[in-house]
Protein backbone atom coordinates (compact mmCIF):
# COMPACT_ATOMS: atom_id res chain seq x y z
CA UNK A 1 0.00 0.00 0.00
CA UNK A 2 1.53 3.18 -1.00
CA UNK A 3 1.50 5.70 1.96
CA UNK A 4 1.11 9.21 1.51
CA UNK A 5 1.94 10.74 5.40
CA UNK A 6 2.55 9.03 8.21
CA UNK A 7 3.05 10.37 11.79
CA UNK A 8 5.32 8.56 13.98
CA UNK A 9 5.99 8.43 17.59
CA UNK A 10 2.54 10.34 18.99
CA UNK A 11 0.50 9.67 22.27
CA UNK A 12 -2.76 9.11 19.88
CA UNK A 13 -5.84 10.43 21.75
CA UNK A 14 -8.10 8.75 19.12
CA UNK A 15 -11.44 10.41 20.22
CA UNK A 16 -13.35 7.38 21.37
CA UNK A 17 -12.72 8.52 25.20
CA UNK A 18 -9.80 6.22 25.80
CA UNK A 19 -6.47 6.72 27.20
CA UNK A 20 -3.81 8.07 25.47
CA UNK A 21 -1.29 5.83 23.63
CA UNK A 22 2.03 5.88 21.82
CA UNK A 23 2.22 4.49 18.35
CA UNK A 24 2.19 5.93 14.40
CA UNK A 25 -0.86 6.75 12.01
CA UNK A 26 -0.41 6.21 8.05
CA UNK A 27 -2.34 7.77 6.07
CA UNK A 28 -3.65 6.91 2.27
CA UNK A 29 -5.42 8.87 -0.21
CA UNK A 30 -7.01 11.41 2.63
CA UNK A 31 -7.94 7.91 4.77
CA UNK A 32 -6.06 6.77 7.91
CA UNK A 33 -4.75 3.19 6.17
CA UNK A 34 -2.64 1.63 9.55
CA UNK A 35 -2.26 2.55 12.96
CA UNK A 36 0.19 1.11 15.62
CA UNK A 37 4.12 0.59 14.56
CA UNK A 38 4.67 1.74 10.77
CA UNK A 39 7.45 -0.14 9.09
CA UNK A 40 6.63 1.66 5.74
CA UNK A 41 8.13 5.08 4.97
CA UNK A 42 5.72 7.56 3.17
CA UNK A 43 6.62 11.10 1.10
CA UNK A 44 5.84 12.86 4.17
CA UNK A 45 6.68 12.17 7.27
CA UNK A 46 5.54 14.22 10.75
CA UNK A 47 8.21 13.44 14.31
CA UNK A 48 5.12 13.44 17.19
CA UNK A 49 6.94 12.70 19.76
CA UNK A 50 6.34 14.25 22.87
CA UNK A 51 3.26 15.26 20.98
CA UNK A 52 0.10 14.71 21.25
CA UNK A 53 -2.06 13.12 17.85
CA UNK A 54 -6.11 13.80 17.62
CA UNK A 55 -8.74 14.21 15.09
CA UNK A 56 -9.56 17.13 14.13
CA UNK A 57 -12.30 19.15 16.04
CA UNK A 58 -15.72 19.54 14.08
CA UNK A 59 -17.48 22.77 15.24
CA UNK A 60 -21.36 22.51 14.76
CA UNK A 61 -22.30 25.81 15.24
CA UNK A 62 -20.76 28.59 12.76
CA UNK A 63 -21.49 31.38 10.61
CA UNK A 64 -19.19 31.68 7.96
CA UNK A 65 -22.41 31.24 5.31
CA UNK A 66 -20.75 34.44 3.45
CA UNK A 67 -17.03 34.29 3.83
CA UNK A 68 -16.85 30.88 2.80
CA UNK A 69 -18.19 32.49 -0.66
CA UNK A 70 -15.08 34.78 -0.89
CA UNK A 71 -12.53 33.31 1.30
CA UNK A 72 -10.52 29.94 1.18
CA UNK A 73 -9.32 30.00 4.89
CA UNK A 74 -12.13 29.84 7.17
CA UNK A 75 -10.27 31.35 9.92
CA UNK A 76 -10.37 31.71 12.84
CA UNK A 77 -12.04 28.19 12.98
CA UNK A 78 -8.97 26.38 11.03
CA UNK A 79 -6.18 28.16 13.66
CA UNK A 80 -7.59 25.76 16.60
CA UNK A 81 -7.29 22.47 15.02
CA UNK A 82 -11.16 22.67 13.46
CA UNK A 83 -11.03 20.64 10.54
CA UNK A 84 -15.07 20.58 9.62
CA UNK A 85 -17.24 23.72 10.57
CA UNK A 86 -20.93 23.75 10.37
CA UNK A 87 -22.86 26.77 8.99
CA UNK A 88 -26.38 28.23 8.81
CA UNK A 89 -26.51 28.41 12.26
CA UNK A 90 -29.81 30.61 13.74
CA UNK A 91 -32.08 30.72 10.83
CA UNK A 92 -30.10 33.18 9.31
CA UNK A 93 -27.75 32.77 6.05
CA UNK A 94 -28.52 33.87 1.95
CA UNK A 95 -29.96 31.07 0.39
CA UNK A 96 -32.88 30.64 -0.83
CA UNK A 97 -32.95 34.37 -2.22
CA UNK A 98 -34.82 36.17 -4.61
CA UNK A 99 -32.70 39.30 -5.98
CA UNK A 100 -35.26 41.80 -4.84
CA UNK A 101 -34.23 40.05 -1.14
CA UNK A 102 -31.08 40.60 -0.61
CA UNK A 103 -30.75 43.58 1.06
CA UNK A 104 -33.20 41.85 3.53
CA UNK A 105 -30.90 38.93 4.50
CA UNK A 106 -27.85 41.36 4.49
CA UNK A 107 -29.48 43.83 7.46
CA UNK A 108 -30.46 40.65 9.21
CA UNK A 109 -26.96 38.87 9.09
CA UNK A 110 -25.22 42.34 9.93
CA UNK A 111 -27.51 42.64 12.77
CA UNK A 112 -27.92 39.06 14.52
CA UNK A 113 -24.67 38.00 13.86
CA UNK A 114 -22.04 41.23 13.54
CA UNK A 115 -21.00 41.27 10.49
CA UNK A 116 -21.05 44.68 8.53
CA UNK A 117 -23.32 45.24 5.71
CA UNK A 118 -20.48 46.79 3.72
CA UNK A 119 -18.80 43.58 4.15
CA UNK A 120 -20.76 41.35 2.61
CA UNK A 121 -22.33 43.69 0.04
CA UNK A 122 -18.79 43.78 -1.32
CA UNK A 123 -17.73 39.75 -0.79
CA UNK A 124 -21.16 37.75 -1.77
CA UNK A 125 -21.18 37.77 -5.17
CA UNK A 126 -24.90 36.45 -5.47
CA UNK A 127 -24.46 34.17 -8.46
CA UNK A 128 -27.12 31.53 -6.90
CA UNK A 129 -31.44 31.67 -6.19
CA UNK A 130 -32.03 28.29 -4.68
CA UNK A 131 -30.29 26.58 -2.16
CA UNK A 132 -29.22 23.83 -3.90
CA UNK A 133 -27.49 26.65 -6.60
CA UNK A 134 -25.62 28.11 -3.60
CA UNK A 135 -24.59 24.87 -2.27
CA UNK A 136 -23.32 24.76 -6.24
CA UNK A 137 -21.36 28.13 -5.88
CA UNK A 138 -20.01 27.02 -2.50
CA UNK A 139 -18.80 23.96 -3.77
CA UNK A 140 -16.15 25.80 -6.97
CA UNK A 141 -14.13 27.35 -3.86
CA UNK A 142 -11.45 24.81 -2.48
CA UNK A 143 -11.22 25.73 1.22
CA UNK A 144 -8.67 24.84 3.73
CA UNK A 145 -11.20 22.72 6.15
CA UNK A 146 -14.39 21.20 5.13
CA UNK A 147 -17.74 22.32 5.98
CA UNK A 148 -20.92 21.64 5.83
CA UNK A 149 -24.54 23.57 5.85
CA UNK A 150 -28.10 24.13 7.11
CA UNK A 151 -31.14 25.26 5.66
CA UNK A 152 -31.79 28.87 7.99
CA UNK A 153 -35.49 29.50 8.17
CA UNK A 154 -35.54 33.30 7.70
CA UNK A 155 -34.46 32.65 4.26
CA UNK A 156 -37.10 30.35 3.37
CA UNK A 157 -39.75 32.74 5.31
CA UNK A 158 -39.13 35.39 3.00
CA UNK A 159 -38.50 33.61 -0.19
CA UNK A 160 -42.22 31.90 0.36
CA UNK A 161 -43.90 35.09 1.72
CA UNK A 162 -41.98 38.37 0.73
CA UNK A 163 -42.62 41.41 2.66
CA UNK A 164 -45.22 39.32 5.36
CA UNK A 165 -42.33 36.58 6.24
CA UNK A 166 -39.81 38.96 6.90
CA UNK A 167 -42.46 41.21 9.13
CA UNK A 168 -43.65 38.11 10.85
CA UNK A 169 -47.04 37.60 9.52
CA UNK A 170 -49.25 34.50 10.30
CA UNK A 171 -48.12 31.39 7.50
CA UNK A 172 -50.98 30.28 5.77
CA UNK A 173 -51.23 26.51 4.92
CA UNK A 174 -50.04 27.43 1.50
CA UNK A 175 -47.10 29.40 2.74
CA UNK A 176 -46.10 26.36 5.06
CA UNK A 177 -46.25 23.51 2.24
CA UNK A 178 -43.86 26.03 0.21
CA UNK A 179 -41.52 26.20 3.05
CA UNK A 180 -41.26 22.83 3.85
CA UNK A 181 -40.72 22.03 0.15
CA UNK A 182 -38.07 24.57 0.46
CA UNK A 183 -35.86 23.21 3.27
CA UNK A 184 -37.10 19.27 1.67
CA UNK A 185 -35.40 20.12 -1.24
CA UNK A 186 -32.15 21.92 0.59
CA UNK A 187 -31.51 18.83 2.25
CA UNK A 188 -31.97 16.60 -0.34
CA UNK A 189 -29.23 19.17 -1.84
CA UNK A 190 -27.09 18.56 1.01
CA UNK A 191 -27.85 20.15 3.74
CA UNK A 192 -27.05 18.68 7.18
CA UNK A 193 -30.25 20.23 8.84
CA UNK A 194 -33.01 22.93 9.40
CA UNK A 195 -31.73 25.80 11.53
CA UNK A 196 -34.54 28.65 12.94
CA UNK A 197 -33.95 31.55 15.73
CA UNK A 198 -36.54 32.68 18.41
CA UNK A 199 -35.07 35.02 20.13
CA UNK A 200 -35.63 38.92 20.69
CA UNK A 201 -31.75 39.19 20.91
CA UNK A 202 -31.74 38.48 16.94
CA UNK A 203 -32.72 41.40 15.44
CA UNK A 204 -31.25 43.03 11.49
CA UNK A 205 -29.29 45.96 11.40
CA UNK A 206 -32.31 48.64 11.15
CA UNK A 207 -33.64 46.87 14.72
CA UNK A 208 -36.01 44.29 13.46
CA UNK A 209 -37.03 41.22 15.35
CA UNK A 210 -35.56 38.31 12.86
CA UNK A 211 -38.51 36.88 11.00
CA UNK A 212 -39.01 33.52 12.78
CA UNK A 213 -39.56 35.10 15.89
CA UNK A 214 -42.69 34.01 16.51
CA UNK A 215 -43.41 31.29 14.04
CA UNK A 216 -46.43 29.40 15.11
CA UNK A 217 -45.99 25.69 15.69
CA UNK A 218 -48.01 24.46 12.72
CA UNK A 219 -45.37 26.10 10.63
CA UNK A 220 -42.49 24.60 12.61
CA UNK A 221 -43.95 20.89 12.01
CA UNK A 222 -44.92 21.70 8.47
CA UNK A 223 -41.11 22.13 8.36
CA UNK A 224 -40.01 19.47 10.00
CA UNK A 225 -42.18 16.84 8.26
CA UNK A 226 -40.93 17.91 5.12
CA UNK A 227 -37.55 16.99 6.99
CA UNK A 228 -39.06 13.79 7.48
CA UNK A 229 -40.01 13.00 3.87
CA UNK A 230 -36.17 13.76 2.91
CA UNK A 231 -35.40 11.08 5.50
CA UNK A 232 -32.47 13.34 7.45
CA UNK A 233 -31.37 16.14 9.21
CA UNK A 234 -31.11 17.60 12.47
CA UNK A 235 -33.37 20.44 13.92
CA UNK A 236 -31.17 23.42 15.31
CA UNK A 237 -32.78 26.02 17.51
CA UNK A 238 -32.21 28.82 19.80
CA UNK A 239 -34.73 30.32 22.00
CA UNK A 240 -34.86 32.86 24.66
CA UNK A 241 -37.38 30.33 26.37
CA UNK A 242 -39.04 32.26 28.45
CA UNK A 243 -42.51 30.43 28.79
CA UNK A 244 -40.37 26.78 28.59
CA UNK A 245 -43.41 25.07 29.97
CA UNK A 246 -44.78 26.31 26.45
CA UNK A 247 -42.08 25.95 24.38
CA UNK A 248 -40.45 23.03 25.17
CA UNK A 249 -43.32 20.66 24.76
CA UNK A 250 -43.93 22.48 21.24
CA UNK A 251 -39.96 21.26 20.46
CA UNK A 252 -40.67 17.74 22.17
CA UNK A 253 -43.77 17.93 19.49
CA UNK A 254 -41.84 18.65 16.62
CA UNK A 255 -39.04 15.48 17.04
CA UNK A 256 -42.45 12.93 17.76
CA UNK A 257 -43.83 13.51 15.08
CA UNK A 258 -41.16 14.44 12.55
CA UNK A 259 -38.70 11.55 13.99
CA UNK A 260 -35.80 14.06 13.43
CA UNK A 261 -33.31 14.93 15.58
CA UNK A 262 -33.20 18.54 17.78
CA UNK A 263 -30.31 20.61 19.28
CA UNK A 264 -31.13 23.14 20.96
CA UNK A 265 -29.08 26.04 22.42
CA UNK A 266 -28.25 26.38 26.31
CA UNK A 267 -26.58 28.24 28.44
CA UNK A 268 -27.00 30.67 32.11
CA UNK A 269 -28.68 33.84 31.82
CA UNK A 270 -28.47 36.68 34.42
CA UNK A 271 -32.25 37.20 34.55
CA UNK A 272 -32.58 33.84 35.21
CA UNK A 273 -29.38 31.90 36.27
CA UNK A 274 -31.26 28.92 37.65
CA UNK A 275 -33.84 28.46 34.40
CA UNK A 276 -31.24 26.20 32.01
CA UNK A 277 -32.41 23.15 34.68
CA UNK A 278 -35.77 23.39 33.89
CA UNK A 279 -34.99 23.06 30.44
CA UNK A 280 -32.58 20.21 30.77
CA UNK A 281 -34.88 18.73 32.70
CA UNK A 282 -37.76 18.83 29.82
CA UNK A 283 -34.52 17.49 27.53
CA UNK A 284 -33.98 14.67 30.06
CA UNK A 285 -37.53 13.52 30.05
CA UNK A 286 -38.00 13.34 26.17
CA UNK A 287 -34.21 11.68 25.86
CA UNK A 288 -36.18 8.64 28.83
CA UNK A 289 -38.78 8.77 26.34
CA UNK A 290 -36.52 7.59 23.33
CA UNK A 291 -36.54 10.94 21.49
CA UNK A 292 -33.51 12.02 20.31
CA UNK A 293 -32.70 15.75 22.07
CA UNK A 294 -30.11 17.22 23.53
CA UNK A 295 -28.27 21.19 24.59
CA UNK A 296 -26.08 22.37 22.49
CA UNK A 297 -23.44 24.44 25.50
CA UNK A 298 -20.19 26.08 25.74
CA UNK A 299 -17.38 25.85 28.43
CA UNK A 300 -16.92 29.25 29.10
CA UNK A 301 -18.63 32.74 29.34
CA UNK A 302 -20.44 34.01 26.12
CA UNK A 303 -18.70 37.31 26.35
CA UNK A 304 -19.23 40.56 24.56
CA UNK A 305 -15.61 42.02 24.36
CA UNK A 306 -15.77 45.92 24.41
CA UNK A 307 -13.33 48.17 22.85
CA UNK A 308 -12.80 51.22 21.54
CA UNK A 309 -11.90 49.78 18.33
CA UNK A 310 -14.45 47.37 18.63
CA UNK A 311 -18.03 47.24 17.77
CA UNK A 312 -19.24 48.16 20.95
CA UNK A 313 -17.92 49.71 23.78
CA UNK A 314 -19.05 49.93 27.56
CA UNK A 315 -19.77 53.96 26.84
CA UNK A 316 -21.55 53.37 23.07
CA UNK A 317 -25.00 54.67 24.36
CA UNK A 318 -23.96 58.13 25.36
CA UNK A 319 -23.86 61.08 23.68
CA UNK A 320 -20.38 62.36 23.27
CA UNK A 321 -19.34 58.48 22.60
CA UNK A 322 -21.78 58.54 19.23
CA UNK A 323 -20.40 61.44 17.74
CA UNK A 324 -16.93 60.16 17.57
CA UNK A 325 -17.63 56.03 16.92
CA UNK A 326 -17.84 56.66 12.91
CA UNK A 327 -14.15 58.64 12.59
CA UNK A 328 -11.46 56.94 11.01
CA UNK A 329 -9.02 55.76 13.96
CA UNK A 330 -6.15 57.81 14.13
CA UNK A 331 -8.98 60.83 14.77
CA UNK A 332 -10.83 58.84 16.86
CA UNK A 333 -7.67 58.01 19.40
CA UNK A 334 -6.64 61.53 19.04
CA UNK A 335 -10.19 62.52 20.78
CA UNK A 336 -9.83 60.11 23.33
CA UNK A 337 -6.80 61.26 24.70
CA UNK A 338 -8.18 64.38 24.75
CA UNK A 339 -8.67 64.78 28.90
CA UNK A 340 -11.65 67.53 28.28
CA UNK A 341 -13.53 64.76 26.09
CA UNK A 342 -12.92 62.52 28.83
CA UNK A 343 -14.51 63.93 31.69
CA UNK A 344 -17.59 65.27 29.12
CA UNK A 345 -18.08 61.31 28.22
CA UNK A 346 -17.66 60.37 32.00
CA UNK A 347 -20.70 62.37 33.64
CA UNK A 348 -22.87 61.61 30.89
CA UNK A 349 -25.64 59.00 31.45
CA UNK A 350 -26.18 56.74 28.92
CA UNK A 351 -29.06 56.84 26.39
CA UNK A 352 -32.17 54.57 26.86
CA UNK A 353 -31.41 51.24 24.64
CA UNK A 354 -34.16 48.65 22.77
CA UNK A 355 -31.37 46.34 23.21
CA UNK A 356 -31.73 43.57 26.15
CA UNK A 357 -27.93 43.25 26.21
CA UNK A 358 -27.27 47.23 26.89
CA UNK A 359 -29.96 47.41 29.31
CA UNK A 360 -28.13 44.80 31.32
CA UNK A 361 -24.62 45.96 31.09
CA UNK A 362 -25.25 49.39 32.23
CA UNK A 363 -27.30 47.60 35.41
CA UNK A 364 -24.19 45.37 35.83
CA UNK A 365 -21.40 47.64 34.68
CA UNK A 366 -19.42 46.26 37.11
CA UNK A 367 -19.05 42.92 36.32
CA UNK A 368 -16.70 43.32 33.23
CA UNK A 369 -13.53 42.70 33.60
CA UNK A 370 -10.05 42.87 31.85
CA UNK A 371 -9.55 39.78 29.57
CA UNK A 372 -5.64 40.50 29.97
CA UNK A 373 -2.63 38.39 28.30
CA UNK A 374 -2.77 35.68 28.75
CA UNK A 375 -7.04 35.94 28.23
CA UNK A 376 -8.32 34.33 31.89
CA UNK A 377 -12.31 33.87 31.11
CA UNK A 378 -12.50 32.18 34.19
CA UNK A 379 -11.50 35.33 36.97
CA UNK A 380 -12.01 35.37 40.37
CA UNK A 381 -14.10 38.09 41.67
CA UNK A 382 -12.26 40.83 43.01
CA UNK A 383 -10.89 40.68 39.36
CA UNK A 384 -14.06 42.92 38.69
CA UNK A 385 -13.89 46.26 37.61
CA UNK A 386 -16.55 47.15 39.96
CA UNK A 387 -14.38 45.04 42.94
CA UNK A 388 -10.86 46.63 41.74
CA UNK A 389 -12.51 50.22 41.48
CA UNK A 390 -13.63 49.98 45.05
CA UNK A 391 -10.04 48.44 46.38
CA UNK A 392 -8.10 52.09 44.56
CA UNK A 393 -11.10 54.15 45.25
CA UNK A 394 -11.73 55.17 41.52
CA UNK A 395 -15.01 55.27 39.53
CA UNK A 396 -15.73 52.50 38.09
CA UNK A 397 -16.78 54.37 34.46
CA UNK A 398 -13.32 55.59 34.20
CA UNK A 399 -11.34 52.65 35.49
CA UNK A 400 -13.04 51.06 32.35
CA UNK A 401 -11.73 53.99 30.12
CA UNK A 402 -8.23 53.62 31.13
CA UNK A 403 -8.18 50.18 30.70
CA UNK A 404 -9.47 50.44 26.55
CA UNK A 405 -7.10 53.34 26.48
CA UNK A 406 -4.16 50.84 27.16
CA UNK A 407 -1.82 49.91 24.30
CA UNK A 408 -2.12 53.11 22.14
CA UNK A 409 -6.29 52.86 22.71
CA UNK A 410 -6.40 48.48 21.97
CA UNK A 411 -7.61 47.84 25.46
CA UNK A 412 -10.14 45.43 25.72
CA UNK A 413 -12.80 44.47 28.37
CA UNK A 414 -15.08 41.63 28.38
CA UNK A 415 -18.49 41.43 29.45
CA UNK A 416 -19.52 37.78 30.32
CA UNK A 417 -23.61 37.92 29.88
CA UNK A 418 -24.11 33.88 29.72
CA UNK A 419 -22.60 31.16 31.91
CA UNK A 420 -20.99 33.81 34.49
CA UNK A 421 -23.84 34.59 36.88
CA UNK A 422 -22.56 33.25 39.89
CA UNK A 423 -18.95 34.22 38.92
CA UNK A 424 -17.60 30.88 37.89
CA UNK A 425 -17.59 28.34 35.45
CA UNK A 426 -18.76 25.52 37.43
CA UNK A 427 -22.63 26.13 35.86
CA UNK A 428 -20.63 25.08 32.59
CA UNK A 429 -19.06 22.22 33.49
CA UNK A 430 -22.24 20.37 34.69
CA UNK A 431 -23.90 21.20 31.33
CA UNK A 432 -20.54 20.06 29.45
CA UNK A 433 -21.36 16.56 31.51
CA UNK A 434 -24.81 16.61 31.46
CA UNK A 435 -25.50 13.06 29.49
CA UNK A 436 -27.97 15.14 26.92
CA UNK A 437 -25.39 18.32 25.92
CA UNK A 438 -22.97 18.51 23.29
CA UNK A 439 -20.68 21.22 22.78
CA UNK A 440 -20.97 23.91 20.37
CA UNK A 441 -21.57 27.52 20.03
CA UNK A 442 -18.15 28.93 19.54
CA UNK A 443 -20.06 30.77 16.49
CA UNK A 444 -17.06 31.30 14.32
CA UNK A 445 -16.89 33.70 11.06
CA UNK A 446 -19.62 35.62 13.42
CA UNK A 447 -19.60 38.62 16.01
CA UNK A 448 -16.69 39.87 13.94
CA UNK A 449 -15.81 42.73 16.23
CA UNK A 450 -18.06 41.87 19.30
CA UNK A 451 -17.43 38.28 20.19
CA UNK A 452 -14.61 35.85 19.89
CA UNK A 453 -15.18 32.32 20.70
CA UNK A 454 -13.84 30.36 17.37
CA UNK A 455 -11.14 29.74 19.95
CA UNK A 456 -13.34 27.47 21.74
CA UNK A 457 -11.15 23.86 21.08
CA UNK A 458 -8.24 25.68 22.24
CA UNK A 459 -9.78 26.83 25.30
CA UNK A 460 -11.72 23.32 25.89
CA UNK A 461 -8.10 21.82 25.23
CA UNK A 462 -6.21 24.22 27.86
CA UNK A 463 -8.43 25.34 30.29
CA UNK A 464 -10.64 22.41 31.08
CA UNK A 465 -7.65 19.88 31.11
CA UNK A 466 -4.66 21.48 32.27
CA UNK A 467 -5.03 24.81 33.39
CA UNK A 468 -8.14 25.48 35.10
CA UNK A 469 -7.49 26.55 39.31
CA UNK A 470 -11.19 27.21 40.60
CA UNK A 471 -12.52 23.94 40.42
CA UNK A 472 -12.69 20.26 38.86
CA UNK A 473 -11.04 20.02 35.61
CA UNK A 474 -11.92 17.36 32.71
CA UNK A 475 -9.66 14.44 31.33
CA UNK A 476 -7.85 15.11 28.33
CA UNK A 477 -9.62 12.33 26.51
CA UNK A 478 -12.97 13.30 27.25
CA UNK A 479 -12.24 16.88 25.87
CA UNK A 480 -11.14 15.41 22.20
CA UNK A 481 -14.20 13.24 22.26
CA UNK A 482 -16.27 15.68 23.16
CA UNK A 483 -15.28 17.85 19.96
CA UNK A 484 -14.47 15.75 17.78
CA UNK A 485 -16.48 12.49 17.58
CA UNK A 486 -19.70 13.50 19.74
CA UNK A 487 -20.14 16.64 17.37
CA UNK A 488 -19.67 14.69 14.24
CA UNK A 489 -22.17 12.14 15.29
CA UNK A 490 -24.67 15.38 16.91
CA UNK A 491 -24.68 16.14 13.04
CA UNK A 492 -24.89 12.96 11.14
CA UNK A 493 -21.22 12.79 10.22
CA UNK A 494 -20.16 9.31 10.61
CA UNK A 495 -16.79 9.33 8.48
CA UNK A 496 -14.42 11.75 10.63
CA UNK A 497 -14.09 12.55 14.63
CA UNK A 498 -12.18 9.21 15.88
CA UNK A 499 -8.90 8.10 14.69
CA UNK A 500 -9.61 4.98 13.26
CA UNK A 501 -8.53 2.61 10.01
CA UNK A 502 -10.94 3.71 7.16
CA UNK A 503 -11.49 7.17 8.98
CA UNK A 504 -11.16 10.33 7.64
CA UNK A 505 -7.43 11.97 7.80
CA UNK A 506 -8.65 14.62 9.99
CA UNK A 507 -5.90 15.50 12.57
CA UNK A 508 -3.94 17.60 14.81
CA UNK A 509 -0.32 17.35 15.92
CA UNK A 510 -0.46 19.35 19.35
CA UNK A 511 2.30 20.07 21.63
CA UNK A 512 0.24 20.02 24.59
CA UNK A 513 2.64 21.20 27.41
CA UNK A 514 3.03 24.57 25.07
CA UNK A 515 -0.77 24.89 23.54
CA UNK A 516 -2.20 28.61 24.55
CA UNK A 517 -4.07 31.61 23.25
CA UNK A 518 -3.45 34.48 23.12
CA UNK A 519 -5.47 38.01 23.33
CA UNK A 520 -7.53 38.39 20.62
CA UNK A 521 -6.35 41.31 18.14
CA UNK A 522 -8.18 43.14 15.51
CA UNK A 523 -7.14 42.76 11.98
CA UNK A 524 -8.70 44.68 8.54
CA UNK A 525 -8.88 41.90 6.47
CA UNK A 526 -12.51 41.59 5.51
CA UNK A 527 -13.96 42.52 1.83
CA UNK A 528 -13.72 46.79 1.75
CA UNK A 529 -11.30 46.80 4.91
CA UNK A 530 -14.41 45.27 7.33
CA UNK A 531 -12.32 44.76 10.78
CA UNK A 532 -12.76 41.69 12.63
CA UNK A 533 -11.63 39.97 16.06
CA UNK A 534 -8.81 37.18 15.43
CA UNK A 535 -7.31 34.74 18.41
CA UNK A 536 -4.20 33.07 17.55
CA UNK A 537 -2.98 30.03 19.38
CA UNK A 538 0.21 28.43 20.17
CA UNK A 539 0.99 24.36 19.96
CA UNK A 540 -0.66 23.65 17.02
CA UNK A 541 2.67 21.51 15.34
CA UNK A 542 0.12 20.72 12.05
CA UNK A 543 -3.30 20.59 11.33
CA UNK A 544 -4.15 17.56 8.58
CA UNK A 545 -7.11 17.87 6.74
CA UNK A 546 -7.87 14.63 4.23
CA UNK A 547 -4.12 13.97 4.75
CA UNK A 548 -3.18 17.02 3.48
CA UNK A 549 -0.98 19.88 5.87
CA UNK A 550 -2.86 23.12 5.77
CA UNK A 551 -1.22 24.20 8.77
CA UNK A 552 2.17 24.18 10.19
CA UNK A 553 2.78 25.94 13.81
CA UNK A 554 -0.10 28.19 13.33
CA UNK A 555 0.85 29.23 9.76
CA UNK A 556 -0.74 27.71 6.30
CA UNK A 557 0.94 25.66 4.04
CA UNK A 558 -1.18 26.90 1.11
CA UNK A 559 -2.70 23.43 0.94
CA UNK A 560 -6.55 23.85 0.33
CA UNK A 561 -7.97 20.07 0.44
CA UNK A 562 -11.37 21.06 2.27
CA UNK A 563 -14.47 20.79 0.76
CA UNK A 564 -18.46 20.92 1.07
CA UNK A 565 -19.84 17.99 3.04
CA UNK A 566 -23.13 17.32 1.35
CA UNK A 567 -25.58 14.95 3.48
CA UNK A 568 -25.33 12.11 5.54
CA UNK A 569 -27.75 9.79 7.45
CA UNK A 570 -27.70 10.23 11.47
CA UNK A 571 -25.60 7.49 13.05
Amino acid sequence: MGLDLVIRNGTIIDGTGREGFEGDIAVSNGRIAQIGRITGRACREIDAKGRIVTPGFVDIHTHYDGQATWDCRLVPSSQHGVTTVVMGNCGVGFAPCRPDDHDTLVRLMEGVEDIPGVVLNEGLAWNWESFAQFLDALDKLPHDIDFATQVPHAPVRVYAMGRRGAEREPATDADIAQMAQLVKAGIEAGALGFSTSRTLNHRSSDGHPTPTLTAAENELVGIAMGMKQAGRGVLQMVSDLRHPEVEMPMFRRLVERSGRPLSLSLAQTEAAPQAWRTILGHIEEAVRAGLPMRAQVIGRPVGVLLGFQLTRCPFSHRPSYKEIDKLPWERKLAVLRDPEFKRRLLAEKPDNTEMAFFRTMNRHFGKMFELGDPPDYEPSPDRTLGARAAAMGVDIAELAYDLLMQNDGSGILIFPFLNYAEGSLDVALEMLKHKDTVVGLADGGAHVGTICDGSLPTYMMTHWTRDRTRGEKLPLPWVVRAQSRDTARAVGLTDRGTIEVGMKADLNVIDYDKLSLRPPRVVFDLPKGGKRLLQDAVGYCASIVSGEIVYRHGEPTGALPGRLVRGGAIA
